[in-house]
């Protein structure tokens, strides 16, 4: 039996087309992906994401456990402010990216991958039981729905349902406060786009309302509601990382290009020597961006060839034709020797050497 959301019959409502993802009944697409994309990138694009996860952990020690459970410096975080940051296993393999969130002083919202949820929880619990730390850890992801609304026009459409000042909230920053005339949530300036917006954090039972009241607020700004498609195209022109595509169990987050989430001068962590010795040696393979010269549409697994499509040095992890650059673009992990931006190289489609190029990431910038 697959798990739904809260917004489930509001998706059937909307005629989108649903999906397993992950165990979760998701919507693809409503209007179609490209439509979608175009219309979260030009006004705004409304995102069902209740089936990522919620950690709670507080206690007098939360700070010092969260800082030995990921790379990032959780001490660095204000009350109010969000840090993204990756959680490593012994051998500094990635077991997952995450997002948290400083409600007070002891206590940390903590947003983990929807498929990974159980098996994040289950090694935070394994950490917490290694240790003498004192804290409490609960799994809230039955509590919340999670929306996100995304675009240029998504500030202006949030705002009439809120009565916090959307405009003094910074970028990776959040507001405890209200929406639709009292209930409480967390709104953060955060996304997984590109674009500007927010994450909708509200009871699970008074999300359809909050969905249908955007909607119907951002009639008027062209918003529409987009799946899980337009979802991965956006995240893919301006690189985000995902795991189980560019993020992994084996994936160090130095050869991932993640050593603004390192801080080596913290303390210990989880996975520090393995990530220090890397860094020391230099990471055999790096990620690039790529985009086809020819005819194409690159996608993940597709071996990465040197330019005469002979000697294969990498491996696609995501690709996609980019909606808003009109050209097919591509992620992939290649050796490190033949990563240069302008390198020229070819990708595997199905037997066809097709020619590419490593280009400079992000594809897409938005203008404002």
């Amino acid at each position: 039996m697959l798990k739904r959301t809260a917004l489930y019959e509001e998706h059937q409502r909307s005629g989108g087309r649903l999906i397993d993802f992950g165990g979760w009944e998701l919507p693809v697409q409503y209007t179609g992906v490209i439509d979608e994309h175009q219309t979260c990138r030009t006004a705004a694009g409304l995102f069902d994401v209740s089936h990522m996860g919620e950690i709670l952990c507080e206690g007098k020690d939360a700070e010092k456990f969260l800082n030995y459970l990921v790379t990032n410096n959780v001490s660095k975080i204000a009350i109010g402010q969000a840090q993204y940051t990756v959680m490593c296993n012994e051998a500094g393999g990635i077991v997952d990216d995450l997002i948290i969130y400083r409600r007070g002083e002891d206590q940390f919202f903590v947003v983990v991958n929807a498929s990974n949820t159980d098996k994040d929880y289950s090694w935070i619990q394994k950490i917490h039981a290694s240790g003498k730390w004192d804290l409490t850890l609960r799994n809230v992801s039955t509590e919340y729905t999670q929306i996100a609304i995304q675009g240029p026009k998504a500030t202006e459409i949030l705002q009439t349902l809120t009565p916090a000042d959307l405009s003094a909230v910074k970028t990776y920053w959040f507001t405890e406060s209200t929406v639709l005339g009292g209930v409480p949530a967390i709104i953060a300036r955060t996304g997984y786009t590109g674009e500007d917006g927010f994450e909708i954090y509200l009871d699970w039972n008074k999300g359809p309302e909050l969905w249908r009241a955007l909607l119907e607020g951002g009639k008027t700004h062209g918003i529409k509601p987009c799946g899980l498609g337009a979802r991965d195209t956006l995240r893919l022109e301006v690189k985000y990382p995902l795991y189980g595509h560019e993020l992994g169990d084996d994936t160090n987050p130095v050869e991932a290009g993640l050593n603004w989430v390192i801080k080596l001068d913290k303390g210990d962590f989880i996975g520090k020597g393995p990530i220090v010795a890397m860094k020391e040696r230099g990471p055999a393979r790096a990620l690039v961006g790529l985009k086809l010269t020819g005819p194409g549409i690159p996608r993940q697994s597709y071996t990465v060839h040197l330019a005469d499509g002979t000697t294969r040095i990498g491996e696609l992890t995501s690709g996609t034709q980019s909606p808003m650059l009109k050209q097919s673009i591509g992620v992939a992990y290649v050796a490190k020797e033949h990563s240069a931006i302008g390198s020229k190289i070819t990708v595997d489609i199905r037997g066809n050497k097709v020619p590419a190029e490593i280009v400079a990431t992000p594809f897409y910038k938005r203008p404002y």
